[in-house]
C-alpha cells in the first residue's frame, strides 16, 4: 500500500469520479451528476477524498498519466455531524486496506475540525459494506430512520 495516495478532490477529477461511482458504487444518488459534485466541491473543498494508485497498463486513469483512482469517500461536516458518504473501492482493488485508508484520512478530517461522531449512509441491501463498515467500527442505529425529501422536480 505504500503507492497509495489519498488527497482532496479538485474541480478538474470530477468527471472521473462519476465514471468511478458507476463501476465501484453500489446505488445511485440524485446528486450523482456534475453539477452535484461541482457543488460539493466548490462548497466544501477538502469533503470528496480520493484515492489512488500507480496505474497498471490498460486501467482507467483519472487523467494523470500513470495514476488510477481506486477509491473515494465523501467526508462531509456541517459544523455539528460529521457524515460520510460514497464510500466505494474500485472492485479489483478491495481488501487492501483503501476503505481503511480513506476513512483514517475523513476521520483525521472530521478531528481537525472539531467533529465528535461520524455516520455513514449504508444500502439496507448492501450486505458487503455492512461487513466492512463493522470491521471499521461503526454500527447500525436502529432507533433512526431516514427521511427524505427531493427538492427538485
Amino acid at each position: 500500500m505504500s503507492d497509495l495516495r489519498i488527497r482532496a478532490a479538485t474541480p478538474e477529477d470530477l468527471d472521473a469520479v462519476l465514471a468511478f461511482w458507476k463501476a465501484a458504487a453500489e446505488g445511485t444518488s440524485i446528486s450523482d451528476d456534475r453539477s452535484g459534485v461541482e457543488r460539493l466541491v466548490a462548497r466544501d473543498p477538502e469533503a470528496l477524498i480520493l484515492a489512488e494508485q500507480d496505474g497498471e497498463e490498460g486501467a482507467e486513469r483519472d487523467g494523470a498519466q500513470g495514476v488510477e483512482l481506486v477509491g473515494t469517500v465523501i467526508a462531509g461536516f456541517d459544523g455539528w455531524r460529521c457524515h460520510l458518504y460514497r464510500l466505494a473501492v474500485h472492485p479489483e482493488r478491495r481488501r487492501q486496506g483503501i476503505g481503511t485508508s480513506l476513512l483514517a484520512a475523513a476521520e483525521e478530517r472530521f478531528a481537525r475540525l472539531g467533529g465528535r461522531r461520524g455516520d455513514a449512509m449504508v444500502l439496507t441491501r448492501n450486505e458487503t459494506a455492512h461487513h466492512a463498515w463493522r470491521a471499521a467500527g461503526y454500527a447500525p442505529e436502529e432507533k433512526w430512520r431516514r427521511w427524505v425529501k427531493p427538492l427538485t422536480g
